[in-house]
């Protein structure tokens, strides 16, 4: 197992294993390879058998080590017997994640549950299974792939931006409990603008020099770089990372700054990605309607 060798919170990934939640495609898929890549050995979960099998054989080709295992992460005792079969870990990214897209009046109540359920609850139980262990252990990196919507409240994602809120105020929570415990180890936020897997197919910006729809390789290249150098917040691109200081213009204006750049227009033209080929394999909500879309990917 890995040692902290980057810093005092950083690893360098060679060696160490990794656990990605909603890895059989999207940026999971992207982020096992390249941590297969520098050496990790990683685990795959994913509620689909097939998905998760086919990143394992992409990482297995590429000469890296992987396995998987069919989890869905919103059972809890599920999730739970799974992290004792997957044992020690030293990275845990928590990515699975699916949107709606929808009108609130339109959004059917068990996709939203649905929504809370993976998006929010399967961080509880993903974490609390394997942060113990990191604790007795001495070192540990928790990473959970949030979204710029967990920073400003987009129209047509009450559900979804909502969840991420509360994804960035778990981590940083949970950060600042670690911190006040005296314990070593590290947490990352990664809150990305939209990124071209598919999970927000039809999305749109208006200045796509400021606010570019994300290239997967290269959030995938930051999020590994970033658990590698004990980074604690990453967002992308650059002028999310405004978004605080922009909260101190009265609500009407900041709300206009953000019409201005079409923020609230973006999800003017979403499709989505149909959730039988979707990352985190999660099942639609019971009663949910197609416009519900979902993946292991939540930028």
């Amino acid at each position: 197992m890995a040692r902290n060798l980057r810093g005092t919170r950083g690893y360098r990934l060679s060696g160490a294993r990794m656990l990605i939640t909603g890895g059989g495609s999207g940026l999971g898929r992207l982020m096992a390879l390249e941590a297969a890549r520098r050496g990790a050995e990683v685990i795959v979960w994913d509620l689909s058998a097939q998905a998760g099998e086919a990143t394992v054989e992409q990482v297995r080709a590429a000469g890296g080590a992987a396995r998987s295992a069919v989890v869905d992460v919103t059972d809890r005792e599920a999730v739970y017997r799974a992290a004792g079969q997957a044992g020690a870990v030293d990275v845990v990214v928590n990515n699975a994640g699916v949107v709606s897209g929808a009108r609130l009046l339109e959004i059917p109540d068990a996709a939203i549950e649905r929504t809370m359920d993976v998006n929010v609850l399967a961080l509880y139980w993903v974490t609390k299974a394997f942060l113990g262990g990191m604790i007795e252990r001495g070192h540990g990196s928790v990473v959970t792939i949030a979204s710029a919507a967990g920073l400003v409240g987009v129209a047509r994602q009450t559900d979804y931006s909502a969840s991420k809120w509360a994804a960035v105020g778990f981590i940083e929570s949970l950060r600042n409990e670690l911190r006040a415990d005296g314990h070593p180890i590290n947490t990352l936020a990664v809150c990305p603008f939209y990124i071209d897997t598919g999970m927000f197919a039809g999305v749109q910006t208006r200045f796509p020099r400021l606010l570019p729809i994300l290239d997967p390789d290269e959030v995938t290249t930051r999020v590994i770089e970033a658990i590698e150098d004990g980074r604690q917040h990453l967002v992308m691109p650059a002028l999310v990372g405004a978004l605080p200081a922009l909260r101190v213009l009265p609500t009407r204006l900041f709300d206009r700054v953000m019409d201005v750049l079409g923020v609230n227009r973006s999800m003017d033209g979403f499709t989505g990605r149909d959730a039988s080929v979707a990352a985190g394999g999660q099942p639609p909500a019971k009663g949910g309607s197609t416009s519900t879309r979902e993946s292991g990917l939540t930028g």
